[in-house]
């Protein structure tokens, strides 16, 4: 420190180079006709104008400056999307261009140098794994065939509850919400029980998939700064090294283990299983490795489980905050099941007014507030250019608070997603699976959310049995509604609640 005058005139070398070159930089960007942007600050960018939560900030800008606007974090360039029209160009008339999904270093190391479904490159292996996911893997066949373990571990949930309610104790819904996920998609997945007593391996993956979101979400400089690329100024790379080594440790283990009942011939019957008879077929047009089966893995238990959880969470508070709205669900649950039974998943498709409660939730409270794409070639949307290698972050949340397209659309009015069709049956007016680009929580076109339907199923089911089984009581009069920073778009404070049984939930 006593010499640091000695580096000055070093610094300031280093500095004057970096804000030449991004001067060159964006002077070869001049030949472009660039969305409107606001002033930018030498190397930092637009960081300056972004305060967490994101989505808000993001928001903010564009109310400003218009649905489509141009800016730089650090030395990566984006665009943000506010505008459902221009969500349609980007997903419709120009899917092409916007075919990859940005991963930033953590993930590309994580999911063994993007060899996952979630971010490997649009091509011949992407195409072949999002055809087994919706022929095999998440098809609607395998999620029938995994049914029991759905219904088990919503059973177990339900008389948690009840054992609350019972001795009048308050509960952390997300807290619970989150276990039943991980333990839903974890059994489907690799046939391990993550909260069972008996199970360590199963808390140990829980474990190790913490960490890796941990990391994933974690702001790291590398990412956004050229001249940072080669150093670990952070230590994150020695971190993302130690958290992978792990996980794939325990997951050498658990394919052993199943490779091992499959020679004895009780081969388990969950996702694992047909990623491994996949990779053993010799005739399959792209062989599938071992990484490839643990990053697709990793992306089931990081993909499946906080985001359905955090919708169930918003939807519960949304309901205690609309009493109206709560009893008229109850009221239809009850018309159409009764009182002699909780009811089952098959059940879902007779309650109309149960879906758009979960359609508006998603709509106010999107748990993934962004939909990430990269361009892949130069393109014109909107009347502007956008280069090659541009992220774009489309903001979903923004757009399912637009008035043009939402009559009140700060009101939790769930009426606004039931209609009549021409033979005057109920039917839902707006979609979630990326067909309507006001409503695009799971993405749209051939880079959408391909666990969809797996997660419609258990946030439906669920929700409907706490509803029918509970009368649920906040700790104060209202229940808070202000967002986490997350980039989950979780509740800033969890929600703890009373749940007084009204139905026994093991009928």
């Amino acid at each position: 420190m006593d010499n640091i005058q000695e580096y000055t005139p070093i610094l300031l070398i280093c500095l004057a180079s970096i804000i030449l070159i991004q001067t060159i930089f964006t002077k070869s960007l001049s030949k472009f006709r660039l969305p409107p942007s606001p002033l930018a600050l030498p190397i930092i960018g637009h960081f300056h104008l972004l305060k967490p939560p994101l989505h808000r900030a993001f928001e903010k800008i564009s109310n400003r400056y218009g649905p489509l606007i141009h800016m730089y974090l650090g030395s990566t360039a984006i665009v943000v999307v506010s505008s459902s029209e221009i969500a349609k160009e980007i997903f419709r008339t120009h899917e092409h261009s916007f075919s990859n999904r940005p991963a930033n270093i953590a993930i590309s190391y994580l999911t063994y140098n993007s060899s996952d479904l979630g971010f490997s490159p649009y091509g011949t292996y992407w195409k072949f794994m999002k055809k087994l996911c919706m022929s095999e893997l998440l098809n609607g066949k395998m999620l029938d065939q995994l049914l029991p373990i759905r219904e088990e571990e919503i059973g177990r949930f339900l008389h948690v509850m009840l054992k609350k309610g019972e001795a009048c104790e308050s509960v952390n819904v997300g807290n619970e919400l989150l276990k039943l996920t991980n333990s839903i998609v974890m059994r489907m997945a690799i046939g391990k029980s993550c909260f069972s007593r008996n199970d360590d391996e199963g808390h140990k993956v829980v474990e190790r998939v913490k960490e890796s979101a941990k990391l994933s979400g974690m702001f790291n400089l590398a990412d956004y700064f050229w001249f940072c690329k080669r150093l670990d100024l952070q230590g994150i790379g020695k971190m993302l090294k130690e958290v992978r080594d792990r996980f794939d440790t325990m997951m050498e283990s658990i394919i052993q283990e199943h490779e091992d009942a499959r020679n004895k011939g009780d081969a388990a019957k969950d996702v694992l299983d047909a990623l491994l008879t996949i990779s053993d077929d010799q005739s399959s047009e792209v062989k599938i490795t071992r990484g490839n089966i643990k990053a697709f893995l990793l992306d089931m238990f990081t993909g499946g489980t906080d985001t359905t959880a955090v919708t169930l969470e918003w939807s519960l508070a949304e309901l205690i905050n609309h009493p109206r709205v709560m009893e008229k669900a109850r009221k239809e649950i009850d018309t159409v099941i009764g009182k002699e039974r909780v009811l089952m998943e098959s059940d879902i498709s007779n309650l109309p007014y149960l879906q758009a409660i979960v359609k508006e939730t998603l709509r106010l409270h999107p748990p993934s507030p962004f939909v990430l794409r990269e361009s892949t070639e130069n393109c014109t949307i909107a009347g502007y250019d956008i280069p090659a290698k541009t992220q774009v972050f489309t903001n979903v949340w923004a757009i399912g608070r637009d008035p043009k397209h939402w009559d009140n659309p700060l009101e939790f009015k769930p009426e606004r997603f039931i209609g009549k069709d021409e033979s005057g049956k109920m039917c839902q007016l707006v979609e979630v699976r990326g067909q309507h680009y006001q409503l695009l929580p799971f993405g749209s076109g051939r880079r959408g959310c391909p666990g969809t339907s797996l997660a419609l199923d258990i946030a439906h089911t669920t929700l409907a049995a706490m509803i029918q089984c509970f009368e649920w009581k906040g700790e104060e009069d209202s229940v808070d509604m202000k967002e986490g920073p997350s980039f989950i778009l979780s509740r800033a404070q969890p929600l703890n609640c009373l749940p007084k049984p009204r139905l026994w939930p093991c009928n």
